[in-house]
């Protein structure tokens, strides 16, 4: 059973939403009609500079993101007269580095569905807009005539837009007539725009249902590599640091166990070398399980945890992490293990002298993060990588990363993870 709530129930017939949307549509009258002159301005010229040392290409890329802009105020709009609950566009990102991945991530842009529905109901609304100006001025012109007898001298009156001859005699009847019908028209024209807005902007139910499928299915994936590579991690770290420092230990005290008789000195001195890298192992195991399970985000929150992630960054990191409220464990784990990563990538292979991180909390309730490093770049998402891990760890808590780093530098990595995944 659909919900009274759901916004393809939702009433739009309101009188102040009526109100609303007459006023709105005479604004798009005028407005839409020169917005919509600079996108068809824009297309012709990117097509006809297409060639010209690909200036039209950039053309085109502008027309793309002024689409988006379009269709984002028009969402607001719509969403803000409706409260249909429609969630604020957002920029579509390919997630892939280099020059390829802005290509891709354009092209994506270029065909977001959300954008295109916006677009026709910004569309429809132009030229319903140009109907209610003119009902606005008939108006105007009845109420005019109606009261033509009061200061006209002529035998009859011309009701303004139509060019009609209306006899001084018939004009109250008249001018009244044309005052209920151009009246009643915008009043319908703005009732039938709540109508189409929810059509063309509101998904149907079987689509949002398919949607969260879909969603559901792209983070159990995400969820599945990224254990996957943590696990991977997991078995590497130990293999190449703590295993083999454990067989050294035992060896160490092997050899002391031989020299223990016949010479002490040496004996203690083997024992105070396996003491030395016993703790050693004992930090790294530590380390290791800080990586798996930070307590300290648990108990002070990802500002704390941040901040004693840095401090142990052989990199200078310059934070500027402004958090407000703490948001779901979940969130706050899988942001911690993107920073962590990405400063560790920063760290190990990209040369980097300096690193910046920026952290917010943004509306409408989504964690944002921002690394980015003054390295050398040309870092590439490879399977199992740590820069894989990120984008399966944030995709696993129902975000999106994106990660920029084209040869020369630097690296950006960029997070934006829902606050209640």
């Amino acid at each position: 059973m659909t919900s009274p709530d759901s916004p393809s129930v939702r009433p739009v017939t309101r009188p102040a939403q009526v109100a609303g949307a007459i006023a709105q549509l005479a604004a798009l009258g005028v407005i839409g009609a020169a917005a919509f002159s600079l996108l068809f301005s824009l297309l012709g010229l990117g097509i006809g500079l297409l060639f010209v040392i690909g200036i039209g290409l950039v053309v085109l890329f502008a027309l793309v993101y002024v689409l988006y802009a379009l269709g984002w105020l028009e969402t607001q709009r719509v969403d803000g007269l409706y409260r249909f609950g429609l969630p604020p566009l957002r920029p579509r990102s390919s997630g892939r580095p280099g020059f390829g991945g802005f290509l891709r991530t354009v092209w994506i842009q270029a065909i977001d569905a959300a954008t295109w529905r916006a677009i026709a109901n910004l569309a429809i609304a132009t030229i319903l807009g140009w109907v209610v100006v003119a009902l606005a001025g008939l108006l105007v012109s009845g109420a005019v005539l109606a009261f033509a007898p009061l200061f006209a001298d002529a035998s009859a009156v011309r009701l303004a837009r139509t060019g009609i001859e209306v006899p001084i005699s018939w004009a109250v009847p008249v001018g009244i007539v044309a005052v209920l019908v151009s009246a009643a028209g915008m009043i319908g024209l703005g009732v039938l725009h709540g109508i189409l807005a929810r059509a063309i902007m509101v998904p149907s139910r079987e689509a949002q249902l398919a949607e969260a499928a879909r969603t559901s299915s792209r983070q159990h994936a995400g969820a599945v590599r990224a254990a996957d590579v943590e696990r991977t991690r997991i078995e590497r770290d130990l293999h190449d640091g703590v295993q083999p420092r454990l067989v050294s230990v035992g060896m160490t005290l092997g050899l002391a166990q031989q020299k223990i008789e016949a010479d002490p000195e040496a004996a203690k001195a083997l024992i105070a070398e396996a003491h030395t890298s016993t703790k050693a192992a004992i930090t790294e195991l530590r380390q290791l399980a800080r990586g798996i399970h930070t307590s300290v985000l648990d108990d002070r929150g990802l500002d704390a945890a941040l901040s004693a992630l840095v401090a142990r960054s052989v990199v200078p990191v310059h934070m500027d992490v402004r958090l407000d409220g703490r948001c779901s464990r979940e969130t706050e784990a899988a942001a911690y293990f993107a920073i962590a990563e990405a400063l560790t990538n920063a760290a190990k292979h990209s040369r980097a002298t300096e690193v910046r991180l920026v952290a917010r909390l943004r509306e409408p309730g989504v964690l944002w993060a921002r690394i980015e490093d003054n390295g050398v770049g040309g870092a590439r998402v490879i399977p199992g990588g740590g820069l894989d891990g990120i984008v399966n760890r944030v995709l696993a808590a129902g975000g999106e990363a994106r990660i920029d780093s084209p040869a020369g530098g630097p690296t950006s990595v960029e997070v934006s993870i829902p606050c209640a995944s």
